[in-house]
């Protein structure tokens, strides 16, 4: 009996009208990410302390920004992300926790910068990464943006970028 019914069916497709693929809004908000605005109050009532974010962006477009505060396990941190939804390697992260979170080993930094205000930001490379890590009012920043995007995202941008926060 199967192997009728079976047979009666082979090479029919029966779609689910009803399926809808995510968005990468529904994507990100199911992973906690949120807007920017509610990450940043999440950040400062847990933290006591305003967080100064950079008012310049990167020069790449992006089509969202998201934001969340992670917190347990000593290990809270402010993530925003800028993405691009038809272009995977157009991405800029910000990370911001506590002084001393992310850790700079010397075999990584591959060059220093002197920013406005005399902190120091050291420029890393790690795996498919460049980083920019600095700190600034005991908060430790940390920005990543994909190497395939170095020639448009400069570390003289990040660096720029940085230098933002001082507004």
């Amino acid at each position: 009996m199967c192997t009728v019914i079976g047979g009666a069916y082979y090479g029919k497709v029966h779609a689910n009208s009803k399926f809808q693929p995510r968005t990468i809004e529904e994507s990100y908000l199911e992973i906690g990410y949120k807007p920017v605005g509610e990450a940043l109050r999440d950040f400062e009532h847990h933290y006591k302390q305003n967080l100064q974010l950079p008012l310049r962006v990167s020069p790449v477009i992006f089509t969202h920004v998201f934001a969340r505060f992670n917190e347990g396990d000593g290990k809270d941190i402010f993530e925003m992300e800028f993405i691009n939804e038809q272009s995977p390697k157009n991405n800029f992260m910000i990370n911001v926790a506590v002084k001393d979170s992310f850790k700079i080993l010397d075999k990584e930094v591959t060059k220093e910068f002197r920013l406005k205000g005399g902190n120091t930001a050291y420029l890393l490379s790690t795996g498919g990464t460049i980083l920019l890590v600095f700190e600034k009012d005991n908060l430790q920043y940390r920005f990543s943006v994909d190497k395939r995007m170095s020639e448009k995202i400069t570390p003289e941008t990040l660096v720029r970028i940085a230098n933002s926060i001082d507004y």
